[in-house]
């Protein structure tokens, strides 16, 4: 045999034995360090939407099927998934009937400031997204420096086609919101919230300036002028901070959007309005009455 040969038959058996030795070391370390799977958690992640948004507080749909799955969570911790899901993971869990308490909720934007309704006063020429525009000196191309930059960050990040920007205004179709929180995150304005789904009357502004420089950078805007509050009949509304604030206390009468002299306040205006004796009388019945902590 000759010397190649014996050469060629020695490093052949040197890398059979490494890579057998090798194999064997791996082979006991998986069994080792192996991560016990439980089959609840796993069937609990299967059950969800799998979009990982973090709207249930979690980092993604693992953390969350894992708090299920070991009773921190309860299971309509999936906002996304909702009942449908929801009711999927108490069989899992032979949780029986499931009780969807939590009110549906659904992102708004606070802002009107259309195009048609603000005055551009500069052009931006940078990387089109609201964050980038929102560090440039003056922080938007419009009049309002508290109005939607309109550049849709919120739409970038939305995985349920929910949001759209239309005439230079982000607007939520709520009935594709799942309330992921993903839009709220985004926007450097933070003009976006949650609302109540059947919620009728909004306040959509959050512009900050004085009455005048209001109407100067836009025709719809909140001007603090205070009639809202004036004639609700449930002190649901006050002017805090130069700007109209709702509270818990709202009907949703309509009262405030048919009174409000620029249309700050969204929604159907109602067609009869008490005279103001009984709004007087309603609101001293509303100061009186105790509210609830929730």
């Amino acid at each position: 045999m000759s010397l190649m040969t014996t050469l060629v038959l020695v490093a052949a058996g040197l890398v059979g034995a490494t890579g057998l030795i090798l194999g064997v070391f791996l082979g006991v370390a998986s069994e080792k360090f192996k991560v016990e799977v439980d089959e609840t958690e796993a069937k609990i992640r299967a059950a969800l939407p799998g979009n990982n948004c973090g709207a249930c507080g979690f980092p993604g749909c693992d953390g969350c099927a894992k708090a299920m799955a070991l009773g921190e969570a309860p299971v309509t911790q999936c906002p996304v998934g909702g009942s449908p899901v929801a009711e999927k993971i108490a069989q899992i869990l032979g949780a029986g009937e499931v009780s969807m308490d939590q009110e549906k909720k659904v992102a708004h934007v606070h802002c009107q400031g259309s195009c048609s309704k603000t005055k551009q006063i500069a052009s931006y020429t940078g990387i089109a997204d609201c964050n980038d525009l929102a560090v440039v000196p003056g922080g938007t191309e419009k009049s309002c420096p508290y109005s939607c930059c309109g550049y849709g960050s919120c739409v970038k990040v939305c995985a349920f086609d929910a949001i759209h920007v239309v005439d230079g205004v982000a607007i939520v179709d709520k009935e594709k919101c799942t309330a992921c929180g993903a839009c709220i995150k985004a926007c450097p304005k933070a003009l976006i919230s949650f609302v109540p789904y059947k919620k009728k009357h909004i306040v959509s502004c959050k512009n900050l300036l004085k009455g005048k420089a209001v109407k100067d950078s836009c025709s719809i805007g909140c001007i603090a002028c205070g009639i809202c509050e004036k004639n609700c009949p449930f002190d649901a509304i006050h002017v805090l901070n130069d700007l109209a604030v709702m509270n818990e206390k709202c009907t949703d009468c309509g009262i405030c959007a048919q009174k409000c002299p620029t249309s700050a306040i969204t929604g159907k205006r109602v067609k009869k309005v008490e005279p103001k004796e009984a709004v007087q009388e309603k609101k001293e019945e509303a100061k009186e009455a105790p509210v609830s902590a929730g």
